[in-house]
């Protein structure tokens, strides 16, 4: 019988079923790190220094996540992740030296999922990649058994079965976390979600030390459908603003 080994965070990965990491990252010292920690985690681990290394190997490989620093040699992470992207759509873990929103909205724009500013602990990495994971496991899921019928909170319109959204009529491409977030939002219009729900519901994230990645995915979705469609309550957290009957 097969053996099947338990990761750190106790969750059950298969031998023969290992997903495929690529680290993109041009200090060696920082990338070595995190290959080594992810390793032990039990992921299968390639790297990359530079922006056309990282997308020739994303091609060959089809890793199953990209962990992506945006100050990259050759061309940087933002258009990595737009490359990669268009060939096939791939989790991305945006990296970056500098805490600045706009370059953590930038990439959240071009398609990633999630990000981290360093310096940051290898423990907190490898939990984010196990959650992103699972958040994308879960989507596939629903995706194959999805639920009937679509949303209609006034000129909003969510299509779970085909994971789309329309604001007065005309496609708004989400990101996955994007889009999960706001049904989250929906599920329960009018009703402040704390940053904690939203970071346990949409990723699995049970430290609050995440909660500028809620504020940051927030902005970002603002941008897409109407800032005025989410309402913030200081100190709490974001509601769905739906159209009073």
């Amino acid at each position: 019988m097969e053996q099947t080994h338990t990761s750190h965070n106790g969750s059950a990965a298969t031998p023969g079923a290992q997903r495929r990491v690529l680290v993109v990252e041009d200090d060696p010292t920082i990338v070595d790190a995190i290959a080594a920690r992810l390793r032990a985690e039990g992921f299968l681990v390639q790297t990359a220094q530079d922006g056309p290394a990282a997308v020739d190997t994303a091609e060959a490989w089809q890793p199953d996540l990209l962990i992506l620093d945006i100050m990259l040699p050759g061309f940087d992470g933002l258009e990595v992740c737009r490359r990669v992207q268009a060939q096939r759509p791939v989790p991305v873990m945006m990296l970056t030296a500098r805490d600045d929103e706009t370059d953590m909205l930038v990439g959240l724009g071009v398609g990633a999922d999630d990000y981290m500013t360093k310096p940051f602990s290898m423990r907190e990495l490898a939990a984010r990649v196990h959650v992103l994971l699972r958040r994308v496991e879960r989507a596939a899921l629903a995706a194959a058994t999805p639920r009937s019928g679509i949303l209609r909170l006034g000129e909003l319109e969510i299509d779970h079965a085909q994971r789309r959204v329309r604001v007065r009529s005309e496609d708004v491409h989400l990101t996955p976390t994007e889009f999960d977030l706001l049904v989250c939002l929906a599920n329960t219009p009018r009703a402040v979600l704390s940053r904690e729900q939203l970071l346990a519901e949409v990723w699995d994230w049970a430290d609050a030390s995440g909660t500028r990645t809620v504020d940051s995915h927030i902005k970002a979705l603002r941008r897409k459908i109407g800032a005025e469609r989410i309402r913030t309550v200081h100190g709490v957290g974001y509601a769905l603003e739906t159209p009073t009957p």
